[in-house]
């Protein structure tokens, strides 16, 4: 779907424009969204926010008197503010409003909850690759989200990186585990990489460089080879017998990266839950 088929919505309130807030604003102005369909509210605005703003005719922080009902509100918040914020928000709701929040760890439930006239909601996990347009979203809707309203979503936060529809809001914890926190144990894989090759007698600089180029290219390399599994990349690069088989046996061993992946997922999933409660 090109951008000038994406369903585009006649008014959009975004509530924090932090790092992922101005990473989504950026996505929507680069589709097409018109500037004057789109109100932010963000108490400490950054200079280069409020020269975006002015740049594309935004209503930025309007007197509270002046805000109506927006068709989407979108949470950006940070999700310990969502209490204090609530009873500010409650105008900005209404029995048509399509909410979409990505405060990690406040359910559908919390939000049904403190912002009741919002019946319509979605709850988004995204992550930090969103900031170049290469996130990814997990993304879960209670009973009332129309059709319209997931083309809606689809649109939104496709702007910046993928969107998978989850069957039940459940997974939203395990997503957190595996995609949300994801980018840091990639990030933490560079970083041991290049100590490794520190500790294999390069210069700290240069194995600096070559770890960040091989993680960077790698993933390049299985973004553009979409049908072909990791396993099948993996193998195609390991000779039997040679340098990659030697290290992989002691990656893939039986108290190797598998089992030690597994164990950081897990408790991630387990932090999450508890940040739900």
């Amino acid at each position: 779907m090109s951008h000038a088929q994406k369903a585009l919505p006649a008014s959009l309130t975004l509530v924090g424009a932090g790092r992922m807030g101005s990473a989504m604003l950026s996505g929507w102005l680069a589709m097409g969204l018109p500037g004057s369909a789109i109100t932010i509210l963000e108490p400490a605005p950054h200079p280069d926010l409020a020269a975006t703003c002015a740049a594309h005719a935004i209503a930025l922080n309007p007197p509270a008197g002046t805000l109506q009902p927006a068709e989407v509100l979108i949470l950006a918040i940070k999700p310990q503010m969502l209490d204090a914020a609530a009873a500010a928000l409650a105008p900005l709701t209404g029995p048509a409003t399509l909410l979409i929040s990505i405060l990690a760890g406040k359910r559908i439930a919390d939000l049904a909850a403190r912002l009741p006239d919002a019946s319509a909601i979605v709850r988004a996990m995204p992550n930090t690759p969103a900031a170049i347009g290469r996130g990814i979203s997990g993304v879960a809707a209670n009973g009332a989200v129309t059709d319209r309203q997931r083309a809606l979503t689809d649109a939104l936060l496709g702007a910046v990186g993928a969107v998978e529809w989850l069957a039940d809001e459940s997974l939203i914890d395990a997503v957190t585990a595996v995609s949300g926190s994801g980018p840091a144990y990639v990030f933490y894989l560079t970083e041991c990489l290049a100590r490794a090759g520190e500790a294999a007698g390069l210069p700290a600089d240069l194995a600096a460089r070559l770890a960040r180029a091989t993680v960077e290219g790698s993933g390049e390399l299985m973004r553009l080879s979409p049908t072909i599994a990791p396993g099948t990349l993996r193998e195609n690069v390991t000779s039997p017998g040679g340098t990659t088989a030697a290290a992989l046996g002691v990656l893939m061993a039986e108290t190797g990266l598998d089992p030690l992946m597994r164990e950081a997922v897990a408790a991630a999933l387990v932090r999450a839950g508890q940040l739900s409660g």
